[in-house]
This record gives structure tokens, sequence and C-alpha cells, in this order.
């Protein structure tokens, strides 16, 4: 009887343990390959083009990582990677991802890692872009190429956070090394992106409050002109070829008319003859003193005719 009930026993817990095992498949929580339509962050226009985009969704937030096109000798694929931080859009079953907060020794790793072999060193000017102030590092290769590594954390203010209200956050990480850009075209990338995925709820705003519009907006005493083009720095151009040299105008200058050259004389030239030099053969006879006739036509002085001399010279004939 004791045989009989312990069989029993083992019975039933092995029908009670085939009944709670499920036969359903569930796919853990990886890195799966999207559409580049689904980039929560896209380059600049004009570049670098998306290659793939690999997303990652966690317990509190998503990743993903855009691989750029890359014409470089360094080793490794240029990337821009985004980081999500909220509960919005996060895989229920899989973990959270761990927040990190941005060392020196930590970022310095990060770039060295990004360029192998590149001796990376770190911009110390305040820069800043739509999204807040950011970072980078540069270097230049063996070879001549010109790789940077840039980082940015957007999140709101301590001054915003609120009991319930601007508590998300988003990071950016971007990695280019190309063997024709400059690093100020390689910069652009961190001034042009654009992050185009949200966090849903005020509770997870990463940019804090809106700001509102300039104070000088309907001020008396606060004139706005135009912009014309010379008050605001332009923007940094991206392109993997030599931008062209801008154009200046220049004056127009008036040409002066085309004197007409001189001709040479044909021949040879005869010089001519000296007035102190006599000449053999030449008549050397004075020339005949002028008449009084000639010489008072020379001065000017009209000599009358015969016929008006005398008491003819009253006659209207001689008067004309």
């Amino acid at each position: 009887m004791r045989l009989l009930g312990l069989i029993s026993v083992v019975t039933a817990a092995l029908l009670a343990g085939c009944a709670s095992t499920s036969g359903s498949v569930r796919q853990p929580s990886a890195p799966e390959t999207v559409a580049s339509e689904k980039a929560l962050i896209l380059p600049p226009p004009g570049g670098p083009a998306i290659v793939s985009v690999v997303e990652t969704r966690r317990g509190n937030g998503v990743e993903q990582m855009l691989s750029l096109y890359t014409s470089s000798s360094v080793r490794g694929q240029n990337f821009l990677k985004v980081q999500f931080y909220g509960a919005s859009g996060s895989n229920p079953g899989a973990g959270g991802a761990a927040y990190k907060m941005i060392s020196e020794r930590g970022i310095s790793r990060e770039a060295f890692a990004a360029a192998p072999g590149v001796a990376m060193a770190r911009n110390n000017t305040f820069l800043q872009n739509s999204y807040g102030p950011f970072a980078y590092a540069s270097g230049r290769s063996s070879a001549g190429d010109t790789c940077l590594y840039g980082w940015q954390q957007i999140r709101s203010s301590q001054a915003a956070h609120t009991q319930a209200r601007n508590f998300g956050m988003i990071q950016v990480r971007l990695r280019l090394c190309d063997a024709r850009a400059s690093e100020r075209q390689l910069l652009s990338v961190m001034y042009g992106y654009t992050v185009t995925g949200t966090l849903n709820g005020e509770i997870w705003n990463p940019y804090g409050e809106v700001k509102g519009a300039d104070e000088v907006l309907g001020r008396a005493g606060s004139p706005v002109y135009p912009d014309d083009g010379g008050h605001r720095a332009g923007a940094i151009e991206i392109g993997y070829e030599p931008a062209p040299a801008a154009l200046r105008r220049q004056p127009r200058q008036v040409k002066a008319p085309a004197i007409a050259p001189v001709p040479a004389p044909i021949g040879v030239r005869v010089p001519l003859p000296d007035p102190a030099i006599e000449t053999p053969g030449a008549n050397t006879d004075p020339m005949p003193a002028p008449g009084p006739v000639q010489q008072a036509a020379k001065a000017g002085i009209t000599v009358p005719s015969p016929d008006c001399i005398g008491d003819a010279a009253m006659t209207a004939a001689c008067r004309r």
C-alpha cells in the first residue's frame, strides 16, 4: 500500500509539471536591422550617407547605431549612435540600459577605440549646436586621414526638473574618418544632424521648457534689421571635396582706346642737309630780296589799283 501511494504522488507531480509547461516560443530581445526611414537621428543634408540602421530596444529606452559611408584607410566604420533614456517605446521584457556619466577618461577610451592607431586630441573650445553644448576629439592618421569623434548629452537642466516632467535624456556619439575631408568639414555633421525620435509624455521630455520669443520683439527702441548675410556666421560646409574659393567681384576697369602705332619709315632714312655745310654743285648765289608788293602782301596791306589814284579814288568802283 505504501508503494502504491508513492507511485500515485510521483505520477500527480509529473502531470502537474507537464500541465504548467507552455509550448510557446519567445524571441529574446536582440539588435535588429530596420529601414533607414525609421532612423531616430539623421545626418545633415549632403551626407554622409546612411548604410544601415541597427536598433536595440531595452526596458528603459531605445538605441540605434547608424553605419555611415566610409572612405578611409583607418580601421573601423563611420557611425552615428543615438540612445534614448526613458520609459516610452521600450521593451518591457528586456533589461534596462545602465546610465553612465560622461567622464574624461571614459570618453578618451571611446575616442581611441573608435579610431584605432590615430592620436586623438580633445578640442577644449566651447561649442554648441541647436541641441546644446557638445565636444569632440580629432586627429590625423599616418596616411593623412582626418578622424573626428564627437559626443553630446541632450538633457534638460536641473532647474527644469519638476515633480513629473523633463526627466528624459538623449546621448549622441559620432565617429567620422575620411581621407579627403578636413576637420572643419567633419565637424559640420555635429552641427547639422537632426534628432527625429521623441519620448512620449512630458515626464520624459529631454529638452526642458520651450524657449520663448526674443524679448526685443515688439519693444520700442529695439530696431530689427533684415539679415543681409553679413551679420550672421555662415554654416560649415560638408563635403568630401575641397570647397571652391568664393569668387570675388572685381571692379570694372575702363580700357583706354587703343592708339594706332605710327608706321615705321620704309627704306633707308636720309638725313636732312646741314645748312652750315655747303653741298658741292649747289647754287650758292643769294636769293633776291622780295619786292615792296610781296612785303606788303606778307604784312596784310592792301595795295590800291592804279585806276583808283587821285580823283578817281572817289568813284563807286574804287570804294568797294
